[in-house]
């Protein structure tokens, strides 16, 4: 398939909401100056659970700069972190899926993704994050994990 179907398959996943964005940029610190154009960075989003209340993650991902990444075009690096909270009691609803993809981060026009997904271990009465990098055909090793351990009684 060429890559202008890919594009426009992302495209029409997007508008249907297939995935979540991030809820909420923290803040960024440079890391690299450009003469033309922002200069590369690291940024903190926060990603809420949107099934789980009180469960925040907080991601943190290089963001390419220059020309490119002014634009909107360039392809940011799969090097990110990932770090989940609990800031009441924290209980699994029922019904709630075994794995779901809650969230994902452009790391570039269309085409590449940080997603991230929820596991539920009853076995330790856990819900771990896995933040991941995917492109329209093949993603990458790379991943950060996160889990928070259930509070409330289920």
């Amino acid at each position: 398939m060429n890559r202008g179907l890919w594009v426009a398959l992302a495209l029409g996943l997007s508008v249907l909401g297939v995935s979540a964005r991030a809820d909420t940029t923290i803040g960024s610190v440079s890391t690299d100056f450009r003469l033309i154009g922002a200069n590369n960075k690291v940024v903190v989003e926060r990603l809420d659970d949107p099934k789980i209340p009180n469960v925040a993650c907080y991601a943190s991902f290089a963001k390419t700069g220059g020309i490119k990444g002014s634009l909107g075009v360039a392809t940011d690096p799969s090097r990110f972190a990932l770090s989940c909270l609990a800031d009441g009691p924290v209980k699994i609803p029922a019904g709630l899926p075994a794995r779901q993809e809650i969230a994902s981060i452009s790391a570039s026009f269309l085409v590449k993704h940080f997603n991230l997904f929820r596991f539920i271990d009853p076995d330790h009465k856990a819900i771990v994050y896995l933040l991941i990098s995917t492109k329209i055909i093949h993603g990458s090793p790379a991943n950060a994990i996160s889990a928070v351990p259930v509070t409330g009684s289920n």
